[in-house]
């Protein structure tokens, strides 16, 4: 690389790579990240850069710390209307399950999605989308599911990728027709099921909207044997898996989405040390999501212990929604992962990064900073990792960069 030139390159910086060669945070002091194409060209100690190097833009940054780029890697972000009353019942003493039986929760929204305009659910989206953006985030997952019929699926689906044509944002789409049973079905969950499997699931496949499919596998939504057969359906059209598992019983969740080879089992607050070892054989990341846990007011916490124990990578994300967890905060849910789950900061910022890109299968591509990797990064006023998200309310993003700009 002797005389290498870049496109840009941020010098006088502290790395923190998430790098898997090395320990922790993998932090290189007196660092230097170059772009060239929208891609890292080079990351590591400033001593290290080529003999005459030169760059059409240098950023010198004092000694600021550098992340990889921010990953939500679940969210339910793209949706219409308000479910502030059923707070106020929760609040009152009703539980998310009475509400959902009683046909609150995901049917209120599903309602005020299916008379939502595209244009309309755009513009009620994009400001919770750029809220995300001003804390650091260049990577979002949105999952479908506040439709329940083929139409309403797939517009849903549309917005969510229109999110990253009107805004510098990477999106990663997942069909979650398997969310909740809609009125129309009458109760009958397998004739709904039918209707996922064989008409949903292959419409939005042929129409290229989802990168991947979830489902929720709980007592008030769908059993393991449902969730199986869209799994099967999944497979059949070449999309990874991801899964609602053990958020309020144990279900079984993990271990099936770990016999799919799932991407991610998310959750988790009742999952087994079994269904752990399950998920660590097949690879598959636990998501955490501390903000439903703490909406809901929520006692048992996901098996922490267990997963760091076992070795299975852990993700963080906000899961923002209308209902459980209406949060447009990643630096907030950091923190709660960190308060309300006993993660540490390494293993906080490993969650919305390397662990977070894994969960959405864009590790080659996204999650730390390393040569040949899309250039995403986060850019931090603090004087050390802990500060990103130790203050509640606080931003210290100086700089967010994607693609290298």
């Amino acid at each position: 690389m002797a005389g290498a030139s870049f496109d840009r390159i941020w010098t006088g910086a502290r790395l923190a790579t998430l790098a898997v060669e090395r320990p922790g945070l993998g932090i290189v002091d007196k660092g230097a990240v170059a772009a060239s194409g929208g891609r890292i060209v080079f990351a590591g100690a400033e001593a290290d850069l080529p003999q005459g190097w030169s760059a059409g833009e240098t950023i010198r940054l004092g000694g600021r710390w550098i992340t990889p780029g921010l990953v939500d890697c679940h969210t339910h972000i793209v949706f219409a209307g308000s479910r502030a009353a059923e707070w106020e019942m929760r609040l009152a003493g009703a539980s998310y399950e009475a509400i959902s039986r009683a046909g609150g929760g995901i049917r209120s929204s599903v309602a005020a999605a299916r008379d939502a305009s595209d244009a309309e659910l755009l513009a009620q989206t994009l400001p919770r989308v750029d809220r995300l953006i001003a804390e650091g985030v260049t990577t979002i997952e949105v999952k479908s599911g506040y439709g329940l019929s083929t139409a309403s699926e797939m517009k849903l689906l549309r917005v969510a990728r229109r999110l990253g044509i009107e805004r510098n944002l990477g999106v990663r789409t997942t069909f979650l027709g398997a969310h909740a049973l809609p009125a129309e079905a009458e109760g009958d969950s397998d004739r709904y099921i039918d209707l996922v499997c064989n008409e949903m699931l292959p419409a939005v496949a042929a129409a290229k909207l989802a990168d991947a499919v979830d489902g929720f596998c709980e007592s008030i939504a769908f059993s393991p044997e449902q969730i199986a057969l869209v799994f099967e359906q999944a497979r059949a059209a070449g999309l990874p898996v991801k899964l609602h598992a053990d958020q309020l019983t144990n279900s079984g969740g993990a271990a099936l989405a770990a016999k799919f080879g799932a991407l991610s089992a998310d959750h988790l607050e009742y999952t087994d040390e079994a269904g752990a070892k399950a998920m660590r054989n097949a690879g598959t990341v636990a998501v955490l999501l501390p903000g439903a846990y703490y909406m809901l007011r929520e006692r048992q916490a996901p098996p922490v212990e267990i997963f760091r124990r076992l070795g299975v990578p852990m993700a963080v994300s906000t899961d923002c929604n209308p209902g459980t967890a209406p949060l447009v905060s990643l630096l907030l849910t950091m923190n709660m992962a960190a308060v309300l789950f006993g993660l540490t900061v390494d293993e906080v910022l490993a969650g919305v990064t390397r662990e977070a890109a894994r969960a959405l299968g864009l590790w080659d591509e996204i999650g730390s900073i390393e040569p040949g990797k899309a250039c995403d990064l986060a850019i931090w006023n603090v004087e050390r990792p802990a500060e990103i998200f130790h203050t509640l309310g606080g931003n210290p993003l100086f700089a967010r960069v994607r693609g290298g700009a």
